[in-house]
């Protein structure tokens, strides 16, 4: 079943074009921002949004990331309130992909079964579990295929050559690469050596490829770009953020990050 994803990395490789795929925390700084700030990621050159939803033990995330979710479920963010700000982001915008970034904690307690259901129905594109592999997806994957949402998967510099052919098999929208064994927000990306595990990659999948972990600004985004078909950047971004003191602040401080990022990537084609 086609969705944004698709529709979105299709234009993107008629036109010769690398996906820039931002990730936010919902709720934070304040959760009435994250709704305008989305648009504004959008505005700066946005293809796909990332929606954090917050955790109390977000085990594959750096101390920004983490501080993040902590900020955010002290504001009562809950999967409730990620949902509505997806509703409110789709009464704006019916066409950027969104995709839930999380754990599996939250969705065990909302139910299976109603959180593709209620996530479907607020627009959302497709779900990334960081920490269930997507054999242990269960009746989360069929309820998820059911209403047409993307399991996004992840990809490791240590998964195996079995791991990798399973993990393509059962992937859609794209796979997500990470570029280094390690948590989000380090510094350590060598975009060099990223050419070759993506070319093994690629022998398993067709699914656009999209690397995060590691990338900083202008310049590693655009050496990524010239190797895959998207290019996620996360803490970063939330530290541009943290210190906004109004919707209209971290509008323009998002703005600010993104837009050199994207004209950066846009001189860079794969």
């Amino acid at each position: 079943m086609s969705n944004r994803i698709d529709r979105r990395f299709e234009k993107l490789a008629a036109n010769g074009r690398t996906a820039l795929i931002p990730f936010v925390t919902a709720g934070y700084p304040e959760p009435g921002w994250t709704v305008p700030v989305l648009h504004a990621l959008v505005a700066a050159g946005a293809d796909v949004l990332e929606l954090g939803v917050p955790f109390s033990d977000p085990t594959a995330d750096g101390p920004v990331i983490q501080v993040a979710s902590e900020h955010a479920i002290a504001r009562g963010v809950s999967v409730c309130k990620v949902l509505e700000i997806v509703r409110e982001f789709r009464s704006g915008d019916r066409e950027t992909p969104v995709v839930l970034m999380g754990y599996m904690n939250p969705v065990e307690r909302y139910g299976h079964e109603e959180f593709a259901r209620d996530a479907a129905a607020a627009g959302v594109d497709g779900v990334l579990m960081v920490d269930c592999p997507p054999e242990e997806m269960g009746d989360l994957g069929a309820f998820l295929a059911e209403q047409g949402i993307h399991p996004i998967c992840l990809v490791a510099p240590t998964t195996t050559e079995a791991r990798i052919k399973s993990i393509a098999a059962q992937a859609r929208g794209y796979l997500y690469y990470v570029s280094f064994k390690g948590i989000t927000g380090a510094n350590r990306l060598d975009a060099a050596a990223l050419a070759g595990p993506l070319a093994r990659l690629r022998e398993y999948s067709r699914l656009p490829l999209a690397v995060g972990f590691g990338i900083k600004g202008p310049e590693s985004a655009a050496a990524v770009a010239g190797l895959a078909e998207g290019v996620v950047i996360g803490s970063a971004l939330i530290e541009a953020l943290g210190a906004a003191d109004s919707a209209d602040a971290a509008c323009t401080a998002v703005t600010a990050f993104l837009a050199p990022i994207r004209a950066a990537m846009d001189n860079t084609s794969l």
